[in-house]
């Protein structure tokens, strides 16, 4: 079977469990750094594809020019019914390749947040084992409007929209699910090293994020590494 796809779009991006989680289903990873201004691979040698998060606007296209080979591709990919996972940023660029906007969200969110399942995840091949008040992580200040004919599957208490569906094989999570300990805690220092200030710039400090990484991390990995198998699965029954 051709690989999964992971897209690469920032350079602090180590994919956390998936590798891991995706092998363990039986199926094999290649890596797209689109962050590196690399040509996108043909769509005819993968069977499905992860967009990863990043930093940047998805809209900033004249600081980030790759962003417009992301959003290409994944119009393509989602019109060819190959299977996309969005995270993060890469929620919100599957929502502008399907022509709707990224707003800045109500509030930015990072750290653990409790996310609500709709009925409709109920029955959905990737996120139905999600449960009410579960704890995702995020670090995000933009959110999506949903794309025509899309499905929400769950809610924040703060930034309504945290997941959806789009057809059949086409799938968008704001929070982080991906990340386990060890790249949190590289993102923090990341981002103090660059100069930022998560209790100025985001309401938590550094201590308080990590606190929550304690609390809460083990769980969010377990389900992290759910929701990448559970993506194997769909990828390999329509690979077959």
């Amino acid at each position: 079977m051709r690989p999964v796809l992971f897209v690469q779009n920032d350079p602090y991006e180590d994919f956390g469990v998936g590798p891991s989680a995706m092998e363990g289903a039986g199926v094999e990873v290649a890596v797209w750094r689109a962050i590196d201004g690399t040509p996108a691979p043909s769509l005819d040698e993968v069977a499905g594809v992860v967009l990863f998060g990043g930093s940047c606007n998805v809209d900033d296209l004249h600081g980030h020019p790759f962003l417009a080979d992301v959003r290409a591709f994944t119009r393509g990919a989602v019109e060819r019914g190959v299977p996309v996972l969005g995270i993060c940023l890469g929620a919100q660029l599957l929502a502008r390749a399907l022509d709707r906007a990224v707003p800045p969200s109500p509030v930015r969110e990072v750290g653990f947040e409790p996310i609500r399942p709709t009925s409709a995840a109920s029955d959905d091949l990737l996120l139905s084992h999600l449960r009410d008040g579960d704890m995702a992580f995020q670090w995000h200040q933009d959110t999506v409007e949903l794309p025509e004919g899309a499905v929400l599957l769950a809610r924040g208490d703060r930034v309504p929209v945290q997941a959806f569906r789009v057809g059949d094989r086409a799938w968008g999570v704001q929070f982080h699910f991906e990340v386990d300990r060890a790249e949190v805690d590289w993102w923090i220092e990341v981002y103090r090293d660059k100069g930022g200030d998560i209790e100025r710039e985001w309401g938590k400090t550094e201590d308080a994020v990590r606190a929550e990484a304690a609390r809460f991390m083990t769980g969010a990995e377990d389900r992290g590494r759910e929701i990448f198998r559970r993506f194997a699965k769909v990828v390999q029954e329509v690979a077959s």
